[in-house]
């Protein structure tokens, strides 16, 4: 069940996705500058999903979590590839 915060940003924000207790399959950190890029892969999907943090933060593989997210484009080598930036996270 969806809580009041997730509720008010996908009515505030129409692009915004929520999907609820899906299993990580794969998350990598790597440092970037002074933030840590955090990029998961997320069962049945074969697109990544990123976010940054200021520290690291706790490994999510094989756990299920729940993801407010936005689809996004990123250039690589000059090719366009699609990613989900991800907006919260949450161990469900």
């Amino acid at each position: 069940m969806k809580n009041k915060t997730v509720d008010k940003l996908l009515n505030t924000h129409a692009r915004l996705v929520h999907s609820e207790a899906v299993k990580v399959v794969s998350h990598v950190q790597r440092d970037t500058d002074d933030w840590v890029l955090n990029t998961l892969m997320i069962e049945g999907c074969d697109v990544p999903f990123k976010y940054k943090r200021k520290k690291r933060y706790k490994d999510t593989k094989g756990q299920r979590v729940n993801l407010t997210y936005y689809p996004t484009t990123e250039s690589v080598a000059g090719i366009e590839m699609e990613v989900m930036s991800v907006v919260r996270i949450k161990r469900s």
